[in-house]
């Protein structure tokens, strides 16, 4: 059956990218409804914007969704895959500035207050994208595709020069509670060459030590190291989940990536519903809604980080 949340959760954190304040509110909603954002600072305007695939406004350091009157809502991959990792389907998010709160970098602290405020079940079958056939997609030497599975999957690998990532490579199946056990609490990672070089651009504004892993080298500058030792691609995984709950139904098929990132992940869905013969659309039943992801997560999977 379709989910949403059981009651309103509220957020507040800087963006990564303004470092300006900003409130969240992640509410409750109706079977069918989906996951919509509300910029609540705008009045004049509509100020709905689905979060959805075909409204993605590419960015090089996030995913950003954008609505016909050009609002927008940007990093929204951390938060949508949170809900998609606690199996929560429909819900409405309320925020009051054009950026997700980064929080810690992760997932974690969302999945922490949406697990604790509960998932209520609705009387609605909940339906599945289910792949039929190969669909890939390249840019440079990065790779991101799609191919038929009972279950999602996510098979992604990196290849940093810095020692202190290099080469990392991990496969998951994401059924059930696999998001909140093992991808949930890996944080976004950066060079410090690069930092230097987006704040001197005046960009990641708001991006600390605290809430993003910054290496130099062979070094991990953020307090503490690693909560893994392959966080990065953790990350990379928490990221491709986000990106992939665009899709607006959980989807049933392998995705590897190879060097991708959000605007390949996005080009990857792009091509998928531009074939119909490479999807369906479906209605779970019993067998197939247990194999969701956050199918069944509970409070005790959350990993136990400082």
């Amino acid at each position: 059956m379709q989910t949403t949340i059981k009651s309103a959760v509220t957020f507040q954190g800087v963006g990564l990218h303004s470092g300006a304040p900003v409130r969240m509110v992640v509410r409750p909603a109706s079977a069918e409804h989906g996951i919509w954002f509300r910029r609540t600072d705008v009045i004049f305007k509509d100020n709905l914007v689905a979060a959805r695939w075909d409204v993605v406004n590419q960015s090089p350091l996030c995913t950003k969704i954008q609505n016909e009157a050009g609002i927008t809502v940007s990093t929204v991959e951390h938060i949508m895959a949170a809900l998609m990792g606690c199996g929560i389907h429909n819900a409405l998010i309320e925020i009051d500035g054009p950026e997700v709160p980064i929080l810690d970098g992760s997932s974690q602290r969302f999945v922490r207050a949406l697990l604790a405020r509960g998932v209520q079940v609705l009387d609605t079958p909940v339906r599945a994208i289910e792949v039929l056939k190969p669909v890939e997609v390249r840019r440079g030497d990065a790779i991101a595709r799609l191919e038929p599975a009972g279950e999602l999957q996510i098979d992604f690998s990196i290849d940093f020069a810095d020692a202190a990532i290099g080469r990392q490579s991990k496969v998951l199946n994401m059924a059930n509670g696999s998001f909140v056990r093992e991808l949930c609490d890996s944080r976004t990672f950066c060079r410090k060459a690069d930092v230097d070089a987006m704040h001197e651009q005046g960009l990641a504004l708001g991006g600390t030590l605290e809430n993003a892993v910054v290496v130099d080298g062979d070094r991990v500058l953020s307090p503490g190291g690693l909560r893994h030792t392959d966080e990065a691609v953790r990350h990379k995984m928490l990221d491709a989940l986000g990106d992939l709950a665009l899709a607006g139904a959980p989807i049933l098929g392998r995705y590897s990536g190879e060097r991708a990132g959000h605007a390949l992940t996005n080009d990857l869905l792009r091509c998928l519903f531009a074939d119909p013969e490479a999807f369906r659309m479906m209605v779970c039943d019993a067998a197939t809604a247990a194999r969701l992801p956050g199918a069944g997560v509970h409070m005790g999977e959350i990993p136990a980080v400082a």
